[in-house]
């Protein structure tokens, strides 16, 4: 399968053909769905037939291979047939959140001198756990965040090899999600100017994109762990 939102995050849809289709899902040759992972959840959105039928897609998930993605139906959806012609559309404007969420989220990572030890992706707030000590101040946390933003960074995918990543283990900010390694090469996100590590979600281009973002709340989730919640400041 060709995953066309590896190279193209603002691919609203593609025309495909259907490989497989049953209970766990469909399988298409290429599609512009993210599927679940690296904290991002998975796109929603249809897969419309050649007459006009549209068949709703409630998730992608991760398929056997590293750039295969089910597109889980709504339960009772008629199945499409393998080598049917479709047009497999996401919901743009939930997806182009996760997109502004996920790079604030990069930004925020930049700020922060502590390994991530978790995080999730949501719809208009997101979070990032931290292995610190001390929890750092919200509102000075708040004003740094959007002055990056303001800075309209340019933000673009690249990619190195499996070599190259293992002699710079400084690249995988994560601690509880590693990298998939053993196919060659690695794809990194970098924010020219601000950050650079091992990502495979999808990102907007500029962080001006972004949009003005707050920090909601920090929490205490252990002795060295703390959870910082953001959310988009669009009232």
């Amino acid at each position: 399968m060709t995953a066309l939102f590896r190279e193209d995050s603002y691919l609203k849809e593609c025309t495909a053909t259907v490989i497989a289709a049953g209970p766990d899902g469909v399988s298409l040759d290429q599609t512009v769905f993210y599927p679940t992972g690296g904290g991002q959840p998975g796109d929603s959105g249809v897969l419309v037939l050649a007459d006009g039928t549209q068949i709703r897609v409630v998730e992608a998930r991760k398929g056997a291979g590293p750039d295969d993605v089910l597109h889980i139906l709504e339960e009772g959806s008629l199945l499409p047939k393998p080598g049917d012609p479709i047009t497999a559309r996401i919901d743009w404007d939930r997806r182009y959140r996760h997109m502004r969420m996920h790079s604030c989220l990069h930004v925020l990572c930049s700020l922060i001198d502590g390994d991530v030890t978790g995080g999730q992706v949501g719809d208009g707030k997101g979070r990032l756990d931290f292995n610190l000590a001390e929890a750092p101040d919200k509102e000075a946390l708040s004003e740094a965040l959007n002055r990056v933003i303001a800075e309209d960074h340019t933000i673009s995918p690249r990619w190195i090899s499996d070599q190259e990543l293992a002699s710079s283990p400084d690249l995988v900010r994560t601690m509880s999600v590693a990298p998939p390694t053993g196919f060659g090469s690695v794809r990194l996100l970098e924010i020219e100017g601000v950050d650079l590590q091992a990502c495979g979600g999808t990102h907007v281009a500029r962080t001006a994109e972004i949009g003005k973002v707050v920090v909601r709340k920090i929490e205490n989730k252990g002795k060295q762990n703390r959870r910082i919640n953001l959310a988009f400041d669009e009232a």
